[in-house]
């Protein structure tokens, strides 16, 4: 008996080891990633203030998340990364929120955000807080980590372009994301990165007239073959998604997917994020070939009262990507809500369409 404890050790130990999932392709797994990965908390004395102007309003965004390295180490096959355009420099370096409370924690103290180029924020002025603060550094750790791990499963990483004003006054007006400023993403990415990191539409379209011809044809990789990579997604419609297509039709020499509509010569990656109302057009994009996105919980609301039904319904309707902001419990508030799959871990075979 004296040895029962290390073999209950063992087995629960073997349980989250990751499956063998090589021979599967890209669209045959299902994942478990994080929303707004970057994301630490607002500073509790900036957050008890902004609570007592709209406590409902701001307990949406009452949540955070361990650095990048540390949710990849745990097994995480997706991320969410917000930029902000910032061409000269210090446009987020002094947030009026550090006026609207006294005893916040210092920011910027390294004065990386007076260098020029992407940061990583959620909101601007209110709340700014990144593990990763500039895109850069992002980056920088993501190739860092997968040079750590060569064999690492591939990685998905949705991004948001984000150039929504807050018309109040002494809040920054972001600069537009133009064809020319999305140019420096892809430029960025190549750079930091490297293209051997890369999984780009240009791998999986081949041969075929367009990226979706290419999807429906099954032309994902396999996971063996898709090892070592990450795959960037533009999560963007309208003008946005229009200026990172305009001369590069069906995605071609792009370094990113984007959120597109079946049907269109782009179409592979689809973010669909309600997984209860949406879950019928899930499942029809899934056994299509397509990927497809959706969310197990949003604004802390599930996370507040345990209610697992959206991830439920996500599990079922196949979506390969389901993403949370509770791959771990919160510490922001009472409450045992997280996700994990009950197999244990972030990653299994897709039960739709293996």
């Amino acid at each position: 008996m004296k040895f029962l404890p290390a073999a209950l050790t063992l087995c629960t130990c073997l349980a989250f080891l990751p499956p063998n999932l090589d021979t599967l392709k890209l669209n045959q797994i299902q994942c478990i990633g994080s929303h707004n990965s970057y994301k630490q908390a607002i500073d509790p004395a900036l957050f008890t203030m902004l609570s007592k102007l709209d406590s409902t309003r701001f307990k949406a965004i009452q949540y955070s998340h361990q650095t990048l390295t540390e949710q990849l180490n745990l097994g995480l096959q997706n991320l969410e990364i917000d930029i902000y355009a910032d061409a000269k420099g210090g446009k987020y370096a002094r947030p009026l929120g550090m006026a609207y409370a006294k005893g916040q924690a210092p920011y910027n103290p390294d004065g990386v955000m007076n260098e020029p180029g992407f940061k990583v924020l959620h909101i601007q002025d209110i709340d700014f807080r990144s593990n990763c603060p500039t895109f850069r550094q992002c980056l920088q750790e993501l190739k860092r980590w997968s040079e750590s791990h060569p064999n690492h499963y591939p990685v998905f990483v949705t991004m948001n372009a984000k150039d929504d004003t807050i018309r109040q006054p002494g809040f920054v007006a972001p600069e537009p994301f133009t064809a020319s400023v999305l140019n420096q993403l892809d430029s960025i990415l190549l750079a930091t990165l490297g293209r051997t990191h890369l999984l780009i539409p240009d791998d999986v379209r081949g041969k075929n007239t367009t990226l979706e011809a290419a999807v429906l044809a099954g032309n994902w990789p396999t996971i063996k073959a898709a090892r070592g990579k990450f795959l960037f997604v533009l999560d963007e419609t309208g003008p946005k998604q229009a200026a990172y297509l305009a001369g590069h039709p069906s995605l071609q020499g792009r370094m990113l997917f984007t959120n597109a509509d079946p049907g269109t010569p782009d179409a592979a990656f689809v973010i669909l994020n309600n997984s209860i109302g949406d879950s019928a057009k899930i499942r029809e994009f899934v056994r299509k070939g397509y990927l497809v996105r959706t969310r197990a919980d949003a604004d802390t609301k599930q996370a507040r009262t345990n209610d697992y039904r959206n991830f439920e319904a996500a599990q079922q309707s196949g979506a390969q990507i389901i993403t949370t902001d509770y791959y771990a419990k919160s510490q922001l508030f009472p409450s045992n809500y997280i996700i994990r799959f009950a197999e244990g871990g972030y990653l299994r075979a897709n039960p739709l369409v293996r």
